[in-house]
């Protein structure tokens, strides 16, 4: 066992912890990840682990935050069509940080074990996420693509609900040709929907930037999910 680094405080001593954890994660993955390698790992004792993060789950994600910064901006490149692309881009990009076999496990945690359900849906309702698609429909609706609506969480949750999704399917993020047919053919249709269609959405530079990405409903019956 390393040495025990007992006079650690703070900030210091919560960065070994996470450098540590996130070392375990990456050579063992998280089915064999142990509060008790991490305490070993850092030089520390699992009381002052648990003091911190109540469970594994917490303490894997407080890693994962820690290694993939949250970007709390949102893009604002001058229309809703391309500041869409930006914002799936970095919800892929921050997916792709994130190791597959991590996400499977914590989200078979969070199935089995109320609480950290409880924590993970916490986490998704004041995400910055969140921010940062309200952010982008504002202004959008200050430029007059969208009417003005009151963007429900749910729906401002749905970018990384459809990005882990195809994470998980395909076992790996989505590139920028799937970005594009998620925010063309799923998203920016639902905004639309939800806002209520203002009569120019669709015609123009916004309709020219769409014309090659949306397709007759029929067109994607034989295309597999993965490609």
């Amino acid at each position: 066992m390393p040495e025990r680094k007992s006079r650690r405080r703070g900030a210091e001593l919560e960065r070994a912890i996470l450098d540590a954890a996130w070392a375990e994660l990456s050579e063992v993955g998280y089915a064999r990840f142990t509060v008790e390698a991490v305490a070993a790992r850092a030089g520390t004792s699992k009381p002052v682990i648990y003091r911190r993060w109540a469970n594994r789950a917490e303490l894997a994600l407080a890693a994962w935050q820690g290694r993939v910064p949250v970007d709390r901006g949102s893009p604002d490149t001058g229309s809703l069509r391309t500041d869409l692309l930006a914002l799936f881009g970095r919800v892929s990009r921050r997916m792709d940080a994130m190791m597959n076999e991590m996400i499977a496990g914590v989200m078979g945690e969070a199935f089995r074990h109320p609480e950290i359900a409880e924590l993970m849906r916490r986490y998704l309702t004041d995400s910055p996420l969140f921010h940062a698609v309200d952010a982008v429909v504002r202004r959008a609706v200050e430029r007059g693509e969208l009417r003005p609506f009151e963007l429900p969480r749910r729906a401002a949750r749905v970018p990384l609900d459809l990005i882990r999704n195809e994470a998980v399917t395909c076992g790996t993020p989505p590139d920028e040709r799937v970005i594009a047919e998620l925010v063309d053919e799923v998203y920016l249709p639902m905004l639309v929907g939800l806002a209520g269609v203002p009569g120019e959405l669709g015609r123009g530079e916004a309709g020219a930037e769409r014309s090659g990405a949306g397709r007759a409903v029929g067109e994607h019956a034989d295309t597999e999910v993965c490609r």
